[in-house]
C-alpha cells in the first residue's frame, strides 16, 4: 500500500491516515509531495484521483479524502478495530470525525498546523474559542462514555483509532498555539503526541527542507514543539 501525503510539518490532513495506520501497525510506503512547489500538482494529478492529499493506493484501488480512506482501511482490515467494535461507541465516533472533516474553520485559519514551533498564548479571536469550546465537548463526551472507563486505554474511545487520527491534527494546534485546556484535556493530548506515531511524525517533520509561508509569518516563537516528557 502506498499513501501519497504533503509535508510532515504543516499538512493536517496528511497527518490523519499516516498516524492511524502507523498506530495500527498497517504496512505501507509513503510519497511526501511538497506543497508549494512546481511538482505538487503534477505529481497529485498523475495518481489520477483528487486534487490533494492524501491519497492512498492499494493495487488498483485509489482513495483520497481522509475519512473515505479510513473506512476503506476498516474495510481492508476488520480486525484492526479502526473505528470502535461497541455500535453506540462507533456512532459517536463517526459523527464526532465527520464533524471534524467538515467543520472547524475558525480555528484553521487562525491556527495553521506547525510541528516545529510553539507560539505564545495570544486572543486568537472569537471563532476560535467557539471551535474549541465545542472540540473539548466532544472529546470529553467521548472521553467520559468510552475513554478510561473502557479499561483499553486514555484515547478518545480507549484504543487509538480513526477518531484519534481525525482530531491528532487539532491536538497539535492546540499545542503550538497554547490554547489553554483543562487537566482532562492536556492529558488526552500528552497522550496522542506521545505515541511512537506521533513522535515518528514530527522528528521527520523537523527533517525536512520545505518551508511554506505561513512557517515565515511575523508572530513570537517561544521554543520547539513541546513534547510531552
Amino acid at each position: 500500500m502506498k499513501l501519497v501525503i504533503a509535508n510532515k510539518a504543516y499538512s493536517s490532513w496528511s497527518l490523519r491516515p499516516w498516524i492511524l495506520m502507523k498506530a495500527l501497525d498497517i504496512p505501507f510506503v509513503e510519497d511526501v509531495i511538497p506543497l508549494d512547489t512546481p511538482e505538487f500538482r503534477p505529481r497529485v494529478d498523475a495518481y489520477g484521483a483528487g486534487s490533494t492529499v492524501p491519497i492512498l493506493v492499494d493495487g488498483d484501488v485509489v482513495v483520497w479524502e481522509s475519512l473515505a480512506i479510513m473506512d476503506e482501511l476498516a474495510e481492508r482490515f476488520p480486525d484492526k478495530a479502526v473505528w470502535p467494535k461497541d455500535r453506540k461507541a462507533r456512532a459517536l465516533a463517526r459523527a464526532m470525525s465527520g464533524e471534524m472533516h467538515a467543520g472547524f474553520r475558525g480555528l484553521r485559519q487562525a491556527c495553521p498546523m506547525n510541528v516545529r514551533k510553539q507560539h505564545p498564548a495570544k486572543d486568537r479571536g472569537e471563532a476560535v474559542v467557539k471551535d474549541v469550546a465545542r472540540i473539548v465537548t466532544l472529546w470529553k463526551r467521548a472521553l467520559d462514555g468510552f475513554g478510561k472507563p473502557s479499561g483499553q486505554g486514555p484515547f478518545l474511545f480507549g484504543a487509538f483509532g480513526a477518531a484519534d487520527a481525525m482530531f491528532a491534527p487539532v491536538v497539535t494546534r492546540l499545542n503550538t498555539f497554547s490554547i489553554p485546556v483543562d487537566a482532562q484535556i492536556r492529558a488526552y493530548m500528552d497522550a496522542v503526541l506521545g505515541t511512537p506515531a506521533f513522535r515518528q511524525w514530527q522528528k521527520e517533520a523537523m527533517a525536512e527542507a520545505w518551508v511554506v509561508a505561513h512557517d515565515e509569518a511575523d508572530e513570537p516563537v517561544i521554543g520547539a514543539f513541546p513534547m510531552p516528557s
